[in-house]
């Protein structure tokens, strides 16, 4: 089991380590390679993973609740936790909330249980962004212009889909392989990227950030924990959703609250605790899922 763990987790970090080290050496401009990522490379990730043949949204659906119910329980366990710690819960709330499934979240799941799987984790972590694009966005700033963040090609990919796989229609075969060879830069350039952003974040008061990453794994697993047999999950889909609990916050935090001037510094300092708690964590949320799975 530990071998097992070593081998899904370390080439995850490996790779941020490997951003990481670029970023020291060659400094830490990312935003056209985040653009292209989020405009093109996930979305067609997305794509691909939704339109598959494979993937049948009603097999899915008790864990893409459990995800969602995952993500709103955590907030709601956040929200005294920010009072009690005397900070904003516009700050503290969003990162408890939603987690790296992304560019952590992916890789790790795609490494646990396999390619045939990766529909399930990618309908986790468009669930998690639509959440964080409507509720997430209006919790940092009230006046968050959701409809704009509602058209950016993630959810435009995500409701395409979703309606192909509803339809069952799929993507032509030559277009389908085009997506796929497309969004399988996702993953990859998803962790490069984070260890690059890494470089750039500064820790703004230990005390929050480690809170933060403590309280982000824990009131996540323990929902997850408590949900499985309530939603009566398959074993595979109640490890999914372990792993998924188990994840740091997700960078995307940080970004939104350096658009909307939300504590940017603070949310950064929460980010990378995170990160750094999540060497313990993560491992702890493979175990789990492994033995249950």
């Amino acid at each position: 089991m530990v071998l097992r763990i070593l081998q899904i987790i370390l080439p995850v970090f490996v790779i941020v380590a490997g951003g990481w080290i670029y970023g020291r050496v060659r400094g830490t401009e990312i935003g056209g390679l985040n653009r292209l990522n989020m405009d093109v490379f996930t979305p067609s990730l997305i794509l691909g993973a939704l339109s598959s043949r494979s993937f049948e949204l009603g097999a899915n659906a008790g864990l893409v609740a459990g995800a969602l119910l995952v993500v709103l329980l955590s907030g709601l366990v956040a929200w005294p936790v920010a009072r009690w710690l005397r900070v904003s819960p516009r700050t503290f709330v969003p990162p408890m909330m939603f987690n790296n499934c992304g560019n952590m979240g992916l890789p790790l799941a795609l490494l646990a249980f396999g390619e045939a799987r990766l529909p399930a984790a990618v309908a986790m972590f468009v669930t998690s962004n639509l959440v964080h694009f409507t509720v997430g966005a209006h919790i940092v700033r009230k006046d968050a212009h959701v409809g704009r963040l509602l058209l950016s090609p993630m959810i435009l990919a995500t409701a395409a889909g979703v309606a192909l796989s509803v339809t069952g229609v799929g993507l032509p075969g030559w277009i389908g392989i085009t997506v796929r060879m497309v969004g399988d830069v996702a993953v990859p350039l998803m962790l490069f990227t984070l260890g690059i952003r890494m470089v750039a974040t500064r820790i703004d008061g230990w005390g929050v950030g480690l809170a933060g990453g403590l309280v982000r794994p824990i009131a996540g697993l323990a929902v997850a924990l408590l949900l499985g047999p309530l939603l009566h999950l398959s074993p595979v889909h109640q490890s999914m959703l372990v792993l998924f609990s188990s994840l740091p916050p997700a960078v995307l935090n940080f970004l939104l609250a350096e658009e909307y001037g939300q504590e940017p510094a603070r949310v950064a300092s929460i980010v990378l605790a995170g990160h750094l708690v999540s060497l313990a964590f993560v491992p702890l949320g493979l175990w789990l899922a492994l033995r249950g799975g």
